[in-house]
């Protein structure tokens, strides 16, 4: 009897024991079609995941194992899903023709399968042609391991993703065949004669003729912040008037976790009279940073904790051609069934104009618009000229509160951020615990940034992704790369299955 009852403990204590050391298996299954959707009064056909547009919310815990089927109903493209920002092993990253993995084949399946070695707030998309423009995306959360207590500046009641992304009516391929017939097919934000009169009274003709002919030698207009316009932003996959919305009580924390999920919209984000508090970029922890806006990037992500003490709280995420708003909502609500006040539509922000600065030519003259003349022109600025232009901002947002007449805004980085309000500037992202890494590199990469509007083709250090060899680093190096942007456009950089850190 003795012998039997130490057997049973040793076997319960065996169990217990396995199941501390074996991780959670968190499993989803994702079935990729194509649906019917209308969130603008037209009825068009989109990419759904288990029929839901956008894809549905994946969340995980650090630790876990990660079980993901994924099945592609299409029934004449392949299919991918890349984790953005996850470290994970190659062939898991979901890029077509990257280690070993040739995508998903109409009417087959994948299993993704891999170890969640972080937590934070991230993403999932197609990496196959437009498919991410057509709908293919979805939010990811990672908790912290169970136990693991969170910073007192972490703690929250309530939880939330307002998730970024724009819809457009025409299909990701009709986009890309327009931009390839012209460059400057969505501009329809142009200058008119009459901006052009008021330049000329504000600097006169001989400025504004060298001006305009610099503009028109590059082919490139004051206007084309963004690519494409025509898009409705949305909030969670919703529109402004069907107004996505998050409940709070009366002296709840609440953690809003934005991600820009659109295919090409940068937004400039704001709750109006209510105070944001930075606590995470991109998945990692910063030190907290209390602001009235920020920008985001297509791909980032920002973690936010906000206090609310009124009852309705209007979010709003402006692009930054000032075409449209994404728009939700946080209301206080101990009546679940009471709805939301109204949206109100605000007006929106003056439309910044592109400099010469913003293009990196400065006072340059002779310009034209190929690959190899962008890269001979490329202009060193000068430590105090970087200087100056970041005055010039400040000095712009500083008056944009109290613009004057036809007082033009100007410059990439001014966000027209009203007099006495702290936008958030990357300098200001510091990580909350040191790095654990300091390594000095050992040795540094320059990677190029070319293209043409012309023909809508971009390459790095002067190839086309089809023709260019893969640059070769060693396991465990420690490795500086020089990103120089040699085109006239922004294209947001990141790195897949590794962290790096920002210099500058």
């Amino acid at each position: 009897m003795l012998l039997k009852i130490s057997q049973s403990l040793c076997l319960g204590f065996g169990l217990i024991s396995s199941s501390a050391l074996f991780a959670a298996v968190k499993e989803y299954h994702l079935v990729i079609d194509e649906s019917p959707i209308n969130l603008t009064g037209k009825t068009v056909k989109r990419i759904t995941v288990n029929g839901k547009f956008p894809a549905p919310l994946l969340e995980f815990e650090e630790g876990d194992d990660a079980v993901i089927h994924v099945q592609n109903n299409l029934n004449n493209q392949d299919t991918s899903l890349h984790w953005h920002g996850l470290l994970l092993p190659g062939l898991m990253d979901g890029v077509p023709g990257f280690n070993g993995f040739q995508g998903i084949k109409p009417k087959q399946s994948f299993t993704y399968r891999f170890k969640v070695r972080q937590n934070g707030t991230y993403w999932y998309h197609a990496h196959s042609k437009g498919q991410e423009q057509d709908g293919l995306y979805g939010a990811l959360v990672i908790r912290p391991k169970a136990q693991t207590l969170l910073p007192p500046h972490e703690q929250t009641e309530r939880d939330y993703v307002v998730m970024l992304s724009d819809f457009h009516e025409q299909g990701s391929q009709q986009i890309q065949n327009n931009l390839k017939k012209s460059a400057e097919y969505y501009q329809n934000q142009r200058e008119t004669l009459g901006d052009v009169l008021q330049q000329v009274k504000r600097d006169g003709l001989k400025a504004t003729w060298s001006d305009r002919k610099m503009w028109n030698q590059m082919r490139m207009l004051k206007t084309d912040l963004s690519d494409v316009t025509g898009y409705t932003f949305l909030v969670n996959g919703k529109t402004p008037q069907q107004n996505w919305s998050g409940q709070f009580q009366p002296n709840e924390k609440v953690r809003l976790r934005f991600i820009n999920a659109s295919a090409m919209s940068f937004f400039d984000v704001r709750i109006p009279q209510l105070k944001m508090t930075v606590v995470s970029a991109d998945g990692q922890p910063v030190q907290p940073v209390n602001v009235d806006e920020f920008r985001i990037g297509t791909a980032e992500t920002y973690d936010v904790i906000v206090e609310p003490t009124a009852a309705h709280y209007q979010i709003e995420a402006e692009s930054i051609d000032r075409s449209g708003f994404a728009i939700g909502s946080l209301h206080q609500a101990t009546d679940s069934s009471k709805a939301p006040a109204p949206v109100q539509l605000p007006t929106p922000r003056p439309r910044a104009l592109l400099t010469m600065e913003d293009m990196g030519h400065g006072e340059q003259h002779d310009m034209s618009h190929d690959t190899h003349s962008s890269q001979t022109m490329q202009t060193a600025t000068s430590e105090h000229d970087q200087h100056a232009q970041h005055d010039m901002h400040a000095s712009h947002n500083a008056m944009s509160g109290t613009n004057q007449p036809h007082q033009p805004v100007e410059g990439w980085a001014n966000m027209s951020t009203p007099a006495g309000h702290k936008a958030l500037q990357y300098q200001d992202l510091k990580a909350l615990t040191p790095q654990p890494d300091t390594r000095a590199a050992e040795r540094e990469l320059v990677i190029r940034l070319g293209g043409t509007m012309e023909r809508y083709i971009w390459t790095i250090n002067g190839k086309k992704f089809s023709d260019a060899e893969p640059l070769q680093v060693k396991y465990g190096e420690r490795i500086r790369l020089k990103f120089i942007n040699d085109s006239m456009m922004a294209h947001p950089m990141h790195l897949h299955g590794m962290f790096m850190q920002l210099e500058n």
